[in-house]
C-alpha cells in the first residue's frame, strides 16, 4: 500500500467513527458568520483604528490591512489545500501535527486552547466594562464588570450548547447589525465623494503612505484584527460538503474582512480629512475614549442617535466574539479527548451533537481566567483585555507558521496534492510574511498591550512556554504507552 493510499483511508477511517460533531450543519454563510464574529468588526474597527492612525502610519492605515490581508490569503492557499485531505475539529494542531509530528502537533494543540482562552477572556474584559457603563448610563445602576461577565458566561455556555446552529443564528444577527451600519457609513461617504479633503485615495493608499511614519506598528494592528478567520477549519465536520464548503469559506472570510477594514477606514480617515486624521485620533486617545475618533463621524453622518446604539453594537460585538471562541475552544477540547490527549470524557456530545462536557470545561477556564482580575481590582480593558489580546495574537500568529512548514512538509511526504502553488510556493510565501509580523508583534508588544517592557516580556515568554509543555507531555505520553 502506497503512502498516499495509506492517508487517505486513515482520513475516511476518522471520519466515519461514531460519536461525531452534528454533520450536514452548516453551509458557507453559517461559517462565515462564525468567522466574522470571531473578529468582531465594530470592536476591530473601533479599537485598533485610532491607535494605528495615532501610533502607526496615519492616513496610510488602510493600506496597512491590505499587507495584512495579503500575507493572511497566501497562508490560506496551503491552509486550504491540507484541509481537503484533513477534516478535524482540531484543525491547527492536526494539520501541524500530520506534517510536523505529533510533538509539535501536541504543542500546538496547547498554543491554540491557551490563544483562544485567552482572547476569549480579553473579550469579556471590555465586554464586562462595557456593558457596565451602559447599564450606568441609562438606568443608573452601579453593576460590576465581573458581574456583567460571568452572567453573560452563563449565557454563553446555554447557547453553546444548545447546537452549532442555534449559535449561527445568533451570531447572523449580530455580525450583520454592526456590520451594516459601518457599510453603510463607508459607502455613504463614498457616494458623497468623501470628506472635506475628497476621498484621499493617494493618501491611504500610495508606496508613500503604507510606508510613512511607523508601518510597523499599523501592520501589527491590522495582523491582529484577522485573527480568528482559521475556524473555518474548525467547523470542517459540521460543515456540509466540507472540502467544498470551507476552502470556499476561507477564502470568502479573507477577502472579506480584508476588504471591509481596508475600505471602513479608509471612509473613517476620509471623513476626517487626511491631514486631520492622525491629530483627531491622538486627541480620541488622550481623551481615554478611542472609539470617539469612529463614533464622531458616523453620528455626524446618520445624527446623535448613534451616540446610544453604536456603544450597545459594540457589547453585542463582543458577546458575539466570546460565544465565536467558546464554540471554537470546546471543539479543540472535544477533539484532544477523542484522541486520547485529554480525558476521553471531553469528547462526550450532548442531545444536539455540541461538545458538552467541553463546553462546561471551556466556561470553567473562563471563570479561572476572569475571577482573578475582579480579585485584584486590576481594571479589565488596561490589563485583562489588553495582555489577554496581545498573547493570543501572537500564539494565533506562530501557529500560522508551524501550519505553513507543516503544509510543506505534508505534502512533500504524501504526494496528494502536486500544485506548486498551492502547496509549496503560497504556504513559503506566507510563512515568510509571518514571521515578519511576528516580529512585528514582538517588537511593539508594549504598544500592543499597553504595558511596560517587563510585563511584555513575560507575557511574550508565555506562548513558547506553553509549546514546549505540550511536545513534552507528549513525548512523556508516548514514552509511557511504549513502556506499557
Amino acid at each position: 500500500m502506497d503512502s498516499q493510499t495509506a492517508v487517505r483511508k486513515q482520513t475516511a477511517a476518522g471520519a466515519s467513527t461514531a460519536g461525531r460533531l452534528k454533520p450536514n450543519s452548516l453551509g458557507v454563510l453559517g461559517i462565515l458568520f462564525f468567522v466574522l464574529s470571531a473578529q468582531a468588526p465594530l470592536t476591530a474597527i473601533a479599537g485598533a483604528v485610532p491607535l494605528s492612525v495615532a501610533l502607526g502610519n496615519g492616513p496610510g492605515t488602510p493600506a496597512a490591512y491590505v499587507a495584512a490581508g495579503v500575507v493572511t490569503l497566501l497562508f490560506s492557499v496551503g491552509f486550504v489545500a491540507m484541509g481537503r485531505h484533513v477534516v478535524n475539529a482540531g484543525a491547527f494542531y492536526t494539520y501541524i501535527g500530520r506534517g510536523l509530528g505529533r510533538s509539535l502537533g501536541t504543542g500546538s494543540a496547547g498554543i491554540a486552547l491557551f490563544s483562544y482562552c485567552a482572547i476569549q477572556a480579553a473579550m469579556y474584559g471590555l465586554y464586562g466594562a462595557t456593558v457596565s457603563g451602559l447599564l450606568a448610563a441609562h438606568t443608573g445602576a452601579d453593576v460590576p464588570w465581573w458581574a456583567c461577565s460571568l452572567v453573560t458566561m452563563a449565557i454563553v455556555q446555554a447557547l453553546g450548547g444548545a447546537g452549532i446552529e442555534m449559535g449561527a443564528r445568533v451570531l447572523a444577527v449580530f455580525v450583520l447589525a454592526e456590520f451594516s451600519i459601518l457599510a453603510v457609513f463607508s459607502l455613504v461617504t463614498l457616494f458623497k465623494g468623501g470628506g472635506p479633503e475628497g476621498l484621499g485615495v493617494a493618501d491611504s493608499f500610495s508606496p508613500g503612505a503604507a510606508l510613512h511614519g511607523a508601518p510597523g506598528v499599523a501592520l501589527m494592528f491590522a495582523v491582529a484584527s484577522m485573527v480568528g478567520f482559521e475556524a473555518t477549519a474548525i467547523y470542517g465536520e459540521e460543515a456540509r460538503e466540507p472540502r467544498r464548503t470551507v476552502p470556499r469559506a476561507t477564502y470568502l472570510a479573507v477577502v472579506l474582512v480584508t476588504c471591509f477594514f481596508a475600505f471602513t477606514s479608509w471612509m473613517l480617515i476620509s471623513a476626517h480629512g487626511a491631514s486631520k486624521a492622525t491629530a483627531a485620533a491622538g486627541q480620541a486617545l488622550a481623551s481615554g475614549d478611542s472609539t470617539g475618533f469612529v463614533f464622531a463621524p458616523i453620528a455626524d453622518l446618520f445624527g446623535a442617535w448613534v451616540n446610544d446604539v453604536l456603544p450597545v453594537l459594540l457589547a453585542t460585538s463582543l458577546f458575539a466574539g466570546v460565544l465565536a471562541f467558546h464554540n471554537s475552544a470546546n471543539r479543540y477540547l472535544y477533539s484532544l479527548g477523542r484522541d486520547g490527549l485529554l480525558p476521553a470524557r471531553l469528547a462526550s456530545l450532548n442531545r444536539r451533537h455540541s461538545p458538552g462536557t467541553a463546553g462546561f470545561v471551556q466556561t470553567a477556564i473562563a471563570v479561572l481566567l476572569v475571577v482573578p482580575f475582579a480579585v485584584a481590582g486590576k481594571d479589565p480593558v488596561l490589563t485583562l483585555f489588553s495582555w489577554g489580546s496581545g498573547v493570543a495574537v501572537l500564539g494565533i500568529m506562530l501557529l500560522y507558521f508551524l501550519t505553513s512548514v507543516s503544509v510543506i512538509a505534508f505534502f512533500r511526504r504524501v504526494r496528494l496534492d502536486t500544485r506548486p502553488w498551492n502547496t509549496l510556493i503560497a504556504p513559503a510565501l506566507g510563512a515568510l510574511g509571518i514571521v515578519g509580523a511576528i516580529w512585528l508583534v514582538t517588537e511593539n508588544f508594549t504598544t500592543l498591550i499597553g504595558g511596560e517592557r517587563g510585563t511584555a516580556l513575560w507575557l511574550e515568554l508565555t506562548v513558547p512556554a506553553v509549546l514546549l509543555a505540550g511536545a513534552a507531555a507528549a513525548r512523556a505520553t508516548r514514552g509511557s504507552a511504549a513502556q506499557d
